[in-house]
């Protein structure tokens, strides 16, 4: 028997047909089922109300622990490893995360494997096995996930947060854990590790603590059954969620500045003010109301007070979750080098902004506005992918009641002045903490947080000092902002014919338009696409870093008018291409056009601001510089498009070259690179054609046309791209480096396989491998050998060309003992790919089939998809159709062909390329790699502009438009 609440009880979306019900089963655990006839996939998220404020004492990161080692094993399902298996085997994968109260384990799958997968999970609550073995090993996971956070300044400056407070409250608590607090410490004190899991499972893993979501295809009542079925097994301890009294910082912790040193050469600034949680009033939205004053980037704001004078690149208010009852409201700045000297007027313009809130009363209209928002959003909301929808739900389902869980803080509905003055007034000078991060702090500090070793001090503050500050601070026009006149009224539908895919609409020799209506998702909005190839933007170092510094002082320009469309649904991105740029305007597309007619004429009438270029090109230079913190895979990656990109240049000679530029060298290049242009456009949505003819049309008068114009339509010699290095058949490549970061220990390797131009065929044969054995590697690498926390196996495509790619990062073993290792796992691989029975074959392979079957959920996905083959000029608008046939044919002695012919240790047509990053910790290693005699048909590369001068490049098999015909109804 099961407690029920039906449907109509539940406040949903007006376009949302799915059907929901809560369920309550006799053991206490509370569950809401979602019956989606229309889903491709089946998703569940359990979350269950203990986290690591939960830790026993002298055990930090214990819940963090039980985390990963849930989904290891169950009695009824004892093969290790064998859930996170069967879900990828069936189009699926799991994941899961600890919070501070709670912890959430969910996974996906296709949806007609629904009922054993949903047995599977269940098992993990009911009966799960933690081997003495398997705790051993996943120590070392924990530890490597651990080293992998040590140099996030994130990661750093959260905990140090967390330190400075009071022991006493779990807020202080260190929740990831390590090889320190879960091996050495422990044995150092006769615990054993097992025993405490399973005690703290035992204890805290109680039915009514734990909340469900299950998304299926199938009816509520079908689902209803296998939930009662699987689940109320799980045991009800009655046990009571932990209390926790009082926030996390008395007054010895308030009106300090604390001065910390980060990783990454950056000046940051946070204020605190410790307030009410505010989901106590989630229907007045108190923090919600003032984030969105504090966080305003349009005229008038604080930002755009700091921005004007130089000295804030961005700045961003929210509140941050303590506990049940407590938060903190956030202020964090991003600062310039000016503004780390100004800190003091920093905070002062601040609480001059906090004043004007307090003279400016509550008001009426801003909370309307923001409610009308919210509400249009609300009930105009895109599908997501059902294991994200899953696990915001049940994160949720504690903190609402059941008939808001889908709505949360969405609809806003009740302005209580009052309410959000008492926050209001919780914002002062007397109850507030500012941490201050910068390398500038060298020497100056006195402490070290413990578990991250960040070096920092901290000042106490008094009520007369701030205030002294903001008396000194300049006098800056601060106000409320305008109405907002992005916000969408008419939200109406276009009748269009149904098109099943893209329709060439125009082509002329400035562009060509390509047009989709939506008749699937139903939604009021579009998204217009613009790429514009222009090549003078991307022929040499110089010319790129002028096109992004032109790229960002675009943005710059347009950004107090832009912001006001973003909060209205209406958003816009240029990004830098390897060919020019692409624009991207998305969202409602009642005002979508006003937006997209401004970001035009910024292009076209740009001119160099000096003082917006230098804040540009300390930023810029910044992110240069901080590149070497980055994580050592991101550089291996970094490296092998370096060594097979015939278009790329070296970080340290970008950054030479940036150094030197100046406003004048971008106002003569800015011309010249939009002298010669082609432009590529992709339209779709509740859009009319006629429309979108006029969009395009729009552009060209903007660039083309007129008596002097920006754009000459580009040379049909100048319409190339990028092309990838082909390497030898039958050769291993090595690139070995030390790491960038001398302080980082971890050590890197990404072993590529190059395989194929696109094709079909071969496409299919790959995917479909690295389908089946994505699964058989992170088992062999990550569980059973714990080689690092990052392990993954990847099908690439780079520039046309296909590959396979492991990448794996690790403080515990050097790059060339871990490069065995995957060869190891392929040699092991063959043997099992052999061995594999028919059935098993059809069972991946279906599994894929139903995989690229997963129809799109939304409008920005189905865009995507079609843009990807426009700018690619493949024009495969039926590629799934086409890529599902190929499957169908696949047999399985093909694909043993295929795997002996490119990817075996040893095939013939083996195309490798290892590049190995050695950490701090593997120095020594790398000394002996470098100087060791390489075997035979392995080729070291030393110097990686030769080897890229010596070798071939793959021909380029983007096709044109000569003979691309134009839809008939516009001709």
């Amino acid at each position: 028997m099961a407690e029920t609440m039906v449907d109509h009880c539940i406040i949903k979306a007006r376009n949302d047909k799915r059907e929901y019900r809560r369920v309550v089963l006799e053991n206490s655990l509370e569950a809401l089922l979602v019956s989606d006839p229309d889903t491709d996939k089946c998703a569940v998220s359990m979350d269950v109300g203990v986290g690591h404020y939960s830790d026993p004492p002298g055990i930090e990161g214990l819940a963090h622990f039980l985390e990963h080692m849930l989904f290891y094993a169950s009695e009824k399902y004892p093969e290790e490893d064998s859930f996170d298996k069967y879900t990828s085997q069936h189009g699926g994968g799991t994941n899961a995360l600890t919070g501070s109260d709670h912890t959430n384990y969910h996974f996906v799958a296709n949806a007609d494997c629904f009922e054993e997968a949903l047995d599977r999970f269940s098992q993990f609550f009911v009966k799960p096995l933690m081997s003495s073995d398997a705790v051993k090993r996943e120590i070392k996971a924990v530890d490597s996930e651990f080293q992998k956070n040590f140099l996030s300044d994130s990661w750093r400056i959260g905990q140090l947060q967390n330190h400075l407070s009071m022991e006493a409250h779990p807020y202080h608590k260190f929740g990831t854990g390590n090889r320190q607090t879960l091996e050495v410490q422990p044995k150092a004190r006769g615990i054993d590790i097992r025993q405490e899991l399973i005690k703290f499972y035992e204890e805290n893993y109680s039915a009514n603590l734990m909340r469900l979501v299950v998304y299926s295809k199938g009816s509520l009542d079908k689902i209803q059954d296998l939930v009662v079925q699987k689940f109320s097994a799980i045991s009800n301890n009655k046990q009571s969620c932990l209390h926790i009294s009082g926030h996390p910082c008395s007054w010895e912790h308030l009106q300090v500045l604390v001065k910390a040193i980060p990783i990454c050469d950056d000046h940051t600034l946070q204020v605190q003010w410790p307030v009410p949680h505010s989901i106590h009033h989630y229907k007045e939205v108190p923090c919600s109301y003032l984030t969105h004053l504090i966080g305003h980037e349009g005229e008038g704001s604080l930002f755009h007070a700091l921005k004007r004078l130089g000295w804030a690149t961005s700045l961003s208010a929210y509140e941050s979750v303590v506990d049940s009852n407590n938060s903190f409201f956030n202020v964090v700045i991003e600062m310039t080098d000016a503004g780390h000297e100004h800190m003091q007027d920093i905070v002062g313009l601040l609480f001059k902004y906090i004043d004007i809130l307090h003279q400016s009363g509550v008001c009426n209209w801003i909370y309307d506005e923001i409610a009308a928002v919210r509400e249009t959003m609300f009930h105009n909301q895109d599908k997501i992918s059902p294991m994200s929808y899953v696990v915001s739900i049940a994160s949720n389902m504690k903190l609402y009641p059941p008939k808001d869980w889908l709505v949360k803080s969405s609809l806003p509905s009740k302005f209580n002045p009052s309410i959000i003055r008492a926050v209001l007034e919780k914002l002062s000078s007397r109850n507030f903490r500012i941490f201050w991060v910068s390398k500038k702090f060298e020497g100056e500090t006195n402490m070290v947080e413990p578990w991250y070793a960040t070096a920092y001090c901290v000042d106490k503050l008094t009520d007369s000092t701030i205030q002294e500050w903001v008396q000194h601070a300049p006098s800056e026009h601060l106000r409320l902002p305008v109405a907002n006149q992005f916000i969408a009224t008419d939200l109406s539908l276009k009748k269009t014919d149904k098109v099943m895919c893209p329709l060439l609409l125009r082509k002329t020799s400035f562009s060509t338009l390509w047009y989709k209506p939506d008749t699937v998702f139903s939604v009021p909005k579009a998204t217009v696409h613009l790429k514009f190839i222009c090549p003078y933007a991307c022929n040499s170092p110089h010319a790129e870093l002028l096109a992004r510094i032109f790229k960002s002082l675009v943005c710059d320009y347009l950004n107090e008018y832009a912001y006001y469309a973003e909060l209205a649904g209406l958003y816009y991105g240029i990004c830098q291409t390897d060919d020019g740029y692409e624009l991207e305007v998305s969202g409602y597309n009642h005002k979508l056009r006003v937006l997209l007619d401004t970001i035009l004429k910024a292009m076209a009438d740009f001119t160099v601001k000096p003082e917006r270029f230098s804040v540009i090109k300390e930023k810029l230079t910044k992110s240069y510089q901080n590149f070497k913190f980055d994580e050592p895979r991101y550089h291996a990656s970094y490296y092998r498009s370096l060594i097979l990109n015939d278009h790329s240049w070296p970080w340290e000679e970008d950054l030479e070259i940036l150094e030197t530029l100046q406003p004048e060298d971008l106002s003569r290049f800015a011309p010249t690179m939009l002298s010669r242009a082609f432009l590529e456009c992709y339209i779709a949505g509740n859009i009319e054609s006629d429309e979108a003819e006029s969009i395009v049309h729009h552009v060209e008068d903007v660039f083309f046309n007129g008596s002097h114009p920006i754009c000459k339509p580009a040379l049909q010699s100048q319409l190339m791209t990028s092309r990838l290095v082909t390497l030898d058949e039958g050769v291993s490549y090595v690139y070995s480096t030390e790491g960038l970061n001398p302080k980082d220990e971890n050590s890197a390797l990404l072993h590529y396989i190059q395989i194929h131009q696109d094709d079909i065929t071969l496409n299919m044969q790959l995917q479909l491998l690295a389908f089946i054995a994505r699964h058989e590697a992170f088992h062999q690498l990550r569980t059973v050998e714990q080689l690092g926390y990052v392990c993954l196996l990847t099908h690439r495509y780079d520039l046309g060309v296909h590959g396979l790619q492991f990448t794996v990062q690790s403080a515990v073993k050097c790059p060339k003992y871990i490069d065995t290792r995957v060869q190891s796992f392929l040699e092991s691989f063959e043997s099992k790919l052999l061995k594999m029975s028919e059935v098993d074959f059809k069972s991946h392979l279906n599994a894929l089939i139903e995989s690229k079957m997963e129809k799109d959920k939304n409008l920005w996905e189905e865009s995507e998809r079609h843009w990807e083959e426009i700018t690619d000029r493949t024009f495969l608008f039926d590629r799934i159709e086409t890529e599902v046939a190929a499957l169908r044919k696949l047999t399985k002695q093909e694909l043993i062909d295929f795997f002996n012919e490119h990817i075996r240790t040893g095939a013939p047509r083996r195309k490798v390329l290892s590049v190995r990053v050695y950490g701090s910790k593997h120095s020594s290693k790398f000394e002996v790699d470098k100087n060791e005699a390489v075997g035979p048909n392995t080729v070291r590369i030393d110097d990686i502009f030769s080897f890229r001068a010596s070798q071939p490049l793959y021909g380029s098999r983007r096709r044109g438009y000569e003979h691309m015909e134009v839809h008939s109804s516009s001709k």
